[in-house]
């Protein structure tokens, strides 16, 4: 029964939205405006979804990891080889950023978090550190390219820039977004983190060509996203590429659950239910607690509401509602600070880490909310105001 009302609310939203459309209670000019907006922010999203879930069915990402695992080790006494457990950590951090920077936090959550997962349990180490760094680390080190996050993609239209020029505007708070949640972990885990670990096998790989082949359309595609090309291109391409190199050599893995429908029915009623409010006053009763101005407390009230109202709703329709009260290409960014590092309290504040949640339940793990929920706040309260105040710095704005 839950798995039915879970599977029915992103169609019921979606449905919701196109009643307000029919209705005329969101304007056609607005739906417009939306459509050429988000249309190709969401066929990205699936192209990616499709491509990261045929790689990993190709076991690129298992190898990956796997391989990660043996950096660092040594031969002890006897033959046999060893690693830290930090070293491995590091390493995991590293994966998860980097996929999290150049392929989104979605895909983070979904592919890297299972294998992370079974990476902690053959070396026998605390669970716990890895998956809470896979979570945090995907929300927070989303924040330095358009690819990385939806929200980077709708403010990348609103900017108008290309990828390194969104770079060069929030480099400074991204990089607190890595290293202030990575503290917590260290300062957490540091019992759990010391010690030492034996390295997993190599997983065996079924089809050496479509592994090779996979990996290099991966490749790839990481420059063609930061080239300034529109972003649905390159990654439409290789969601082609990939899905007829599978229909070739194998059939059974192009199903039609490789596209994320839910997801993006959820993500369209969202968008089609905030632009309604929009046309109905939401933009001035906003207006009144975002404040205005590039003074550093400005910002700061910015970001706060922006955490607040993506942990209280999630990030996507709260930063719908709120962009239109940025007014400025930094008080955007503050925003941006919010709705994407903010987002660690509560269990729907983004999608990936209610995509983080579902991969750890099937794979036998718990994690009460309450204690995610706590451990995120004590994060969050130092993480934004040190991730603005690096992007008033950077950006050297007035006191």
């Amino acid at each position: 029964m839950k798995r039915i009302l879970a599977a029915g609310i992103p169609a019921a939203l979606f449905a919701l939205g196109l009643v307000l459309l029919g209705t005329g209670l969101l304007s056609r000019g607005s739906a417009l405006d939306l459509a050429s907006r988000t249309v190709p922010i969401l066929l990205f999203v699936a192209a990616m979804t499709v491509v990261t879930e045929l790689a990993d069915n190709a076991g690129l990402f298992s190898l990956i990891t796997a391989r990660l695992a043996r950096l660092g080790t040594r031969a002890g006494p006897g033959g046999a080889e060893s690693g830290r457990i930090i070293v491995l950590w590091l390493l995991v951090v590293a994966l998860a950023t980097i996929c999290t920077v150049f392929l989104s936090l979605d895909t983070t959550a979904v592919l890297v978090t299972p294998v992370v997962v079974s990476l902690a349990r053959h070396t026998r180490v605390a669970v716990l550190p890895f998956a809470l760094a896979t979570v945090w680390l995907a929300n927070t080190a989303s924040l330095v390219l358009p690819v990385s996050n939806l929200t980077n993609l709708l403010a990348q239209h609103q900017l108008n820039v290309s990828p390194l020029g969104f770079a060069r505007m929030l480099w400074a708070p991204a990089v607190v977004g890595v290293a202030v949640p990575l503290a917590f972990l260290v300062l957490i885990f540091r019992k759990e983190l010391h010690g030492r670990y034996a390295p997993t096998a190599l997983p065996d790989v079924v089809d050496k060509r479509l592994l090779w082949i996979s990996g290099a359309t991966v490749t790839l595609l990481l420059p063609a996203l930061v080239s300034g090309v529109t972003v649905a291109i390159p990654a439409s391409i290789a969601a082609l590429f990939l899905v007829l190199m599978f229909l070739v050599r194998r059939r059974s893995a192009v199903r039609w659950k490789v596209v994320p429908i839910q997801p993006l029915l959820l993500t369209m009623g969202l968008f089609l239910v905030v632009a309604t409010l929009h046309d109905h006053g939401l933009g001035n009763a906003l207006a009144r607690v975002a404040g205005s101005g590039v003074v550093l407390p400005s910002l700061l009230q910015l970001t706060a509401v922006g955490a607040v109202s993506a942990n209280g709703i999630n990030n996507l329709p709260a930063y719908l509602a709120l962009e239109p009260v940025a007014g400025s290409p930094v008080r955007l960014a503050a925003l941006l600070i919010g709705v994407n590092l903010g987002p660690l309290i509560s269990p729907w504040a983004s999608l990936a880490t209610l995509l983080w949640h579902s991969r750890l339940k099937a794979q036998g793990i718990t994690f009460p909310w309450p204690r995610y929920a706590l451990a995120g706040l004590c994060v969050v309260v130092f993480l934004m105001p040190a991730a603005v105040l690096a992007l008033w710095l950077s950006a050297g704005m007035p006191g």
